[in-house]
């Protein structure tokens, strides 16, 4: 452990529509976050607890986020994260626009006024080996029950289209598909009930979390397959169990945008790190 935790580490509670996460800014310290310390930190008992932790470190941008699931594994992609974030960074810096650098690849984010954030979360990855699926086959409509649809969105993504999306027990559906041998990386699952041509009723099971209120990725996913199946056009409403998305599947990528909060500030004290082994 770095020596910059020996009077505790600070980070910042935020949610994107109940969707929450810790974010620990490093730009200035010497810190390192392990999958270890993420998962610590991920357990709501004994921790703080987040569906995702989000680290903000320099970078070729404005800044460089990388995050990690309550699991303590790494996903590439965090949209929700990624929007409470920008609304931080453009706050602080009181710029309107930002380019920021995740393993995704470059993001670019706008604020939008009134505490709405836009982030651009690039174009959506539809073949085969860029979701990954474990095999060749056409991404539009999977050989598993129900016939989804994957998409990669810097993680990959099972979206079905289902009646009544209230209706289905994620609990049990989710961590059965989230495991499915087509997904080798494993999968987040959304299933989406669609309202009308711009409107769609979605739940999510994300995989290393479990059940969560809004993810904003899932929603990305989710606005693309329906597109891509005829299903609605490209500029959607997506109603979310902890709120409302609008997704705009643009020429330049795919444009998420919604409200973000920052609920508290913090800090982890030396006692909970040095617990962590």
């Amino acid at each position: 452990m770095s020596s910059d935790t020996t009077s505790g580490l600070p980070f910042m509670k935020m949610h994107g529509l109940g969707n929450d996460f810790v974010v620990v800014d490093v730009r200035t310290l010497a810190t390192q976050i392990t999958p270890g310390m993420a998962k610590a930190i991920g357990d709501r008992h004994f921790g703080v607890g987040f569906d995702q932790l989000a680290v903000i470190s320099k970078g070729t941008g404005d800044a460089h986020l990388t995050f990690y699931n309550a699991d303590g594994s790494l996903s590439a992609a965090c949209g929700n994260a990624t929007r409470c974030i920008a609304r931080y960074l453009m706050d602080e810096t009181g710029v309107a626009r930002l380019h920021l650098t995740t393993d995704r690849g470059d993001l670019y984010a706008e604020d939008q006024g009134g505490g709405i954030t836009s982030v651009n979360m690039g174009q959506p990855q539809l073949l085969w080996h860029e979701v990954p699926l474990a095999q060749e086959m056409d991404t539009l409509t999977l050989p598993i029950d129900g016939a989804p649809t994957a998409t990669g969105m810097g993680n990959p993504h099972c979206t079905f289209f289902v009646e009544d999306a209230g209706a289905v027990e994620l609990e049990t559906f989710g961590p059965a598909i989230e495991h499915h041998p087509l997904y080798p990386q494993r999968t987040n699952v959304q299933v989406a009930q669609v309202v009308g041509p711009d409107h769609i009723r979605m739940r999510v099971w994300e995989r290393g979390v479990g059940v969560t209120w809004a993810s904003g990725s899932s929603s990305c996913a989710c606005a693309v397959a329906a597109a891509r199946r005829g299903l609605t056009g490209r500029k959607v409403q997506i109603d979310l169990d902890g709120g409302t998305l609008h997704i705009d599947w643009r020429e330049d990528g795919v444009w998420m945008t919604g409200p973000t909060v920052h609920v508290f500030s913090g800090t982890l004290t030396s006692a909970f790190l040095d617990s962590i082994a």
